[in-house]
Order: C-alpha cells, then structure tokens, then sequence
C-alpha cells in the first residue's frame, strides 16, 4: 500500500498537466443540468445515462461516463445542499492539492467504482441504480476532514460539529453498509463501499500511518522505564523536601501555594527556579 501511495503522489509530481482544472465546477454544473432534465421530462432523462451493466455490454458505452452526473438526490432542498458541499470540498482540496492530485484522486474513485460495476454486470446484468456517485462524493469529505479536522460544519445551518467527527460518522456509515451487504451475502454489493475507501487509502496512507505509529510511540514513552523513573523520583524528592519547585528568590514553593506557577530559568547557570512574580524579574545568575 506504501508503494503505491508513493508512486501515486510521484505520478502527480511528474504529470501536471495530467489535470482537469476546476473539475468540481463541471461536475456541479453536470448534475444541475440532468436534475432539469429530469423535471422537464418527468424523471425519464437520467436512466439513459446511468450505470446499468446490461446496457453497457450491450454497447452504451457512454454510460461509463455519465453516470458520474446522475443526480443523488432529487428532492430540491437536499440536491442543492448536496452540489454546495460536494462543490465547497471539491475547490477546497483542488486548493489544497493542486488540481492534478485531485484530478486524479477524482478519477480514480470513478475507475474503481465502474470496474466494481462491470464485476456485478458479469454476474448479473439487471444490476441498475446500484453504482453510482455516493461513496465517491463521501470520500472527497473523508479527504477534506483528513487534511481540515478542525473544520467546523453546520448540521441543519445551526448544530456545529468538527469535520473530524463528522468524518467519523461518514466512516461508521461505510462500514455499516459494508457489513450489511456481506451479512446479506451480496459480497459484490459490499465492493461498492469498499472502492471508495480503498481510494482515499491510497491517498492517505502514509498520513495514517505515521498517525499511529506516532500515537504508538507517545504510549511507549509513556510507559518506558526512563519515564517511570522520572516520575517517581518526582514523587520521592516532593515527599524528602516537602514541596517540587522552589523560587530561587522569593522562597515560595509549590506546597505554600498550589496555584502558582513555576518556570526554569534558561539565561541562569545551572538549574534554577523562580515563581511567576519573579521568573521575568530576577537577577540572572551567571
């Protein structure tokens, strides 16, 4: 998985014109016109260009393509909510990104989820309505929450919540669906999810990667015997002396007041103490 990951971002590195730039615009736009389309002719437009394998072996082969402006929703509130986050995640990580690693990112959540449809055509030809831009769309949100995660959204314009745990719920979503087509024995329908994810792994591993391990090596040196040491010889100096910290001027320890602060002086020679009263005020000793 790190070979690839590397290779993809050494591919965007080499190929900057391998790109589409503003490439959310065009899709929103895609989308807004096929959701007319439909009203116009009362929801008869978009099945010509989904993803429906019968058709697709039988020689549409344009549906490979369009089914990526195939509306999710149709009701109006929820469409055009839809368009505006998809479009405000897509500019923000072409922002972030460059516009040809998000091209490909794009792209390549689109190639994985039509081979996974081409899979379930070879079994069953009368899959339709399955394979479309969902889980493509969730992972441009698992990507944006990844690179943002202090992101603040508004659920419903008023209940704030970080992208992180937005992201979180995304993800438990995936894995849901996932294990529901699994229990159902659809393994197939199970690969639809699961594309999307594989994509933004691609992408993010060695980001997550050197995430855990750093939350692994914080938990080593947590419980690592020179820590240990440390903190108990804390313990017996404290329960010797009677107090931590002592101010080198002013006398006051941390066992007369609970509540002050102490710093190290670093301009001092040797290892000194001063309160907060003194830390900025006090003679340097040299």
């Amino acid at each position: 998985m790190s070979t690839l990951s590397r290779w993809l971002s050494r591919f965007c590195y080499k190929h900057p014109n391998f790109s589409i730039p503003g490439l959310m615009k065009y899709i929103a736009i895609g989308n807004v016109i096929v959701w007319m389309l439909d009203i116009a002719s009362q929801g008869t437009f978009s099945p010509l260009i989904s993803f429906i394998p019968g058709y697709i072996f039988q020689g549409q082969v344009w549906r490979l393509f369009t089914f990526i402006f195939v509306p999710i929703s149709y009701q109006p509130i929820w469409f055009i909510l839809s368009i505006m986050l998809y479009y405000f995640l897509g500019t923000h990580l072409e922002h972030a990104w460059g516009s040809t690693r998000f091209t490909v990112y794009y792209g390549l959540g689109v190639i994985l989820t039509v081979i996974v449809g081409l899979l379930m055509g070879l079994t069953d030809l009368r899959w339709s309505g399955v394979v479309n831009m969902t889980y493509v769309n969730m992972s441009l949100f698992l990507a944006f929450a990844t690179l943002y995660p202090d992101a603040e959204f508004r659920i419903y314009f008023f209940i704030p919540i970080r992208g992180k745990w937005l992201a979180l719920v995304y993800g438990v979503f995936i894995v849901f669906d996932v294990l529901s087509w699994i229990g159902r024995g659809q393994y197939l329908l199970a690969l639809v999810p699961v594309a999307s994810l594989l994509n933004y792994l691609l992408f993010f591993w060695e980001d997550l990667t050197r995430f855990f391990n750093r939350g692994r090596s914080t938990v080593r040196h947590q419980t690592s015997r020179q820590t240990i040491n440390f903190k108990s010889a804390q313990r017996q100096a404290q329960q010797q002396k009677g107090y931590l910290h002592k101010c080198a001027v002013c006398g006051i320890t941390d066992a007369d007041d609970r509540n002050m602060e102490f710093r190290y002086c670093s301009k001092c020679s040797g290892y000194h103490c001063y309160c907060a009263n003194h830390i900025n005020s006090h003679v340097h000793i040299q």
